[in-house]
């Protein structure tokens, strides 16, 4: 073997059980719900993987799942990333690829993200509950019109006989509008995970009693460990914020997401700390109601945090040099030395000098 076919080479995994498929035309068609349930948390959290590491696949099918051995609860592995891309955030495709009978609304309309995979999981999920496809034709320009324009058929058998529960997660999966994709939970069940769909749709009630991890957000580690190094002002400024969170958080499986952090607990954090420290400004602050949020978060700021602040620890904090100092006199009152309301949001932030001298 030469040097260049040896530096090619790769190994894999033998998958013995065949793709999913195959197991699901050897059942007819159908899953149970149960059953269906376990193959989905699988492809989810694989694909919550993939999307976390700034990879979309592209190509969800159930040709695409291989199991690892024949048994009926044997684990699957994901293949074929030949049409696979890396994205950034808030970064959108354009191109038209996949297959078919699984191809997103988005993804014709040439403006995608990781909700391209998203869908095209919800189609797999269709296909193992009742065991025909959401959207079909005869050719391929047929199945992109119904794909646009039809809604899946929830009325014929098995449909009626689906819990109410299946059925809103599968409508979900397949919203056609994807920024509706994040709101995967029922009103009593809402739980934002900082709009990595995946990660949200393993949260959906029907999934809940189902004991399985809550993939971890790259960026929900980063933040938190950024809190932790924190100084008590900045942490302060942070859980102001938690004013706005909705009730419906603490019924969340944020404990079982601490429980994943075990590289940080060298510093216990309660509930209250972890969702301030998983805040991401950022994405506050393309929220309508942001003004609303900010406005309410600094009145409680006032009474619980606010206090009279140098320049120079404002500077510590931010990691500024001296000669970026005089910025940061405008965010100070200078009738009690405190933080304005536009010195708060900016402080938060953590914005750059360049920012600093355009935004208002």
């Amino acid at each position: 073997m030469n040097v260049v076919t040896a530096a090619i080479k790769i190994a894999v995994r033998l998958c013995e059980g065949g793709e999913l498929l195959d197991r699901i035309l050897s059942r007819g068609g159908r899953y149970t719900e149960a059953d269906a349930k376990l193959i989905i948390v699988q492809i989810l959290s694989v694909v919550a993987f993939c999307h976390l590491q700034g990879v979309v696949h592209r190509d969800l099918k159930p040709e695409n799942f291989l199991f690892m051995s024949k048994s009926e609860d044997a684990d699957m592995k994901l293949i074929d990333f030949g049409l696979s891309d890396f994205i950034r955030p808030e970064e959108r495709l354009n191109d038209i690829v996949g297959s078919a009978y699984y191809v997103a609304p988005e993804v014709l309309h040439r403006s995608y993200s990781v909700e391209a995979d998203i869908w095209s999981i919800g189609v797999i999920l269709y296909i193992l509950l009742c065991g025909s496809r959401p959207f079909w034709a005869r050719t391929e320009s047929g199945i992109f019109r119904a794909v646009l324009r039809a809604d899946p058929n929830f009325d014929d058998i098995p449909w009626p006989l689906v819990s109410t529960e299946a059925k809103d997660f599968v409508r979900r999966l397949l919203n056609k509008d994807y920024r509706k994709k994040n709101e995967c939970c029922s009103s009593s069940h809402k739980f934002n995970h900082n709009g990595i769909l995946a990660c949200v749709m393993i949260a959906h009630p029907w999934l809940s009693s189902e004991s399985h991890p809550i993939p971890l957000d790259i960026l929900i580690y980063k933040l938190v460990k950024s809190y932790l190094h924190a100084s008590p002002f900045k942490r302060a400024a942070l859980k102001a914020l938690m004013r706005n969170a909705r009730d419906a958080t603490k019924e969340s499986r944020v404990p079982d997401i601490l429980n994943t952090m075990a590289p940080l607990s060298y510093r216990k954090m309660d509930f209250q700390e972890f969702c301030a420290a998983a805040i991401s400004i950022y994405q506050l602050e393309a929220l309508e109601t942001w003004d609303q949020i900010g406005s309410t978060a600094f009145d409680y700021f006032e009474q619980e945090g606010n206090r009279a602040v140098s320049v120079e620890e404002l500077a510590r904090d931010l990691n500024l040099c001296p000669t970026e100092h005089p910025i940061l006199r405008d965010w100070i009152r200078s009738d009690n030395g405190k933080l304005s309301f536009v010195g708060y949001t900016r402080f938060l932030h953590g914005v750059t000098i360049r920012s600093s001298n355009t935004r208002h």
